[in-house]
């Protein structure tokens, strides 16, 4: 092998995995306060019956990912809970990186607790990213649709994603492939093609019984195409973002971490008795 080659197989590792990981300040995660949420002692209201279950996305964890969106239900009257998922032995506060089948698992001992202590028959499930796809292994495999009223997922890659076009340049790159599978699992089963992702979707997009929402943004530089994030089933609702918002350029960081806009879209969705129509103004709401 030349010397340029050796050089350049580790950089399009590096570049791959950086990548496909979604950012979320997790330096900050031992000390941030939970403004609220994970508070074992909430009962579900009359208003809000079902306790709102958040799951991260990847090199997420269950604090920074959700510092807007939770106190943003808190405030609503939701009992929200948000889990840690996918963590690699070494690796602190940088999750989402293990096997998506074994993170669905802990998903579905968290749903359980979070029944538990609620009272609750059903919870709805909002995810970002990885977060958003992950919970739809648990529906369909290993028993979660009785348990969910809705999936709700913020530029979900419910059907891999291409990283425009990166992951397509693996074959030119010896081995790249197999180290990513081999150190970061949770990176490989994202890639459209994979064998997760195949498996995920073989069968039809949904189960019965389950809602589903997809919000997508047009600028989404980590799941492309962005149309890949969408769902097919009479039980699914897409949309784009910037058809509810021309002006928003939420890309695939912002869309959970900040947008208003969003958020109020998953809203609509948590309580469709009570939407309201999602434009620009709703960033006020």
């Amino acid at each position: 092998m030349l010397p340029w080659r050796r050089l350049l197989r580790p950089l399009a590792v590096l570049s791959l995995a950086a990548a496909l990981v979604v950012p979320t300040g997790a330096a900050h995660a031992a000390s941030a306060p939970s403004s609220g949420w994970n508070n074992w002692s909430c009962k579900p209201s009359a208003a809000h019956p079902r306790p709102v279950v958040l799951v991260h996305g990847t090199l997420g964890n269950s604090v920074d990912n959700w510092l807007g969106f939770a106190p943003y239900l808190v405030h609503r009257g939701y009992c929200v809970y948000s889990l840690d998922y996918g963590q690699l032995p070494g690796v602190p506060l940088f999750h989402g990186l293990g096997p998506i089948d074994k993170s669905a698992g802990q998903l579905d001992v968290f749903v359980d607790k979070v029944l538990a202590f609620t009272g609750a028959a059903k919870t709805d499930i909002v995810g970002h990213s990885q977060g958003g796809m992950m919970p739809n292994y648990y529906l369909k495999f290993l028993g979660g649709a009785p348990k969910v009223n809705a999936l709700i997922g913020f530029a979900p890659d419910n059907h891999g994603t291409t990283l425009s076009g990166l992951t397509q340049l693996l074959p030119y790159f010896p081995g790249a492939e197999d180290l990513i599978s081999a150190s970061t699992p949770g990176l490989a089963d994202q890639i459209a093609g994979s064998a997760f992702v195949t498996k995920l979707n073989a069968g039809g997009d949904t189960v019965p019984g389950v809602k589903y929402t997809v919000i997508a943004t047009r600028y989404d530089e980590v799941v492309t195409p962005y149309r890949s994030a969408f769902l097919s089933g009479s039980n699914v609702h897409n949309v784009v973002l910037q058809d509810l918002c021309a002006l928003d350029i939420s890309e695939h960081v912002t869309i959970a971490l900040t947008d208003r806009i969003a958020w109020h879209e998953a809203l609509n969705a948590l309580d469709p008795a009570h939407a309201e129509r999602t434009t620009c103004a709703s960033v006020f709401s």
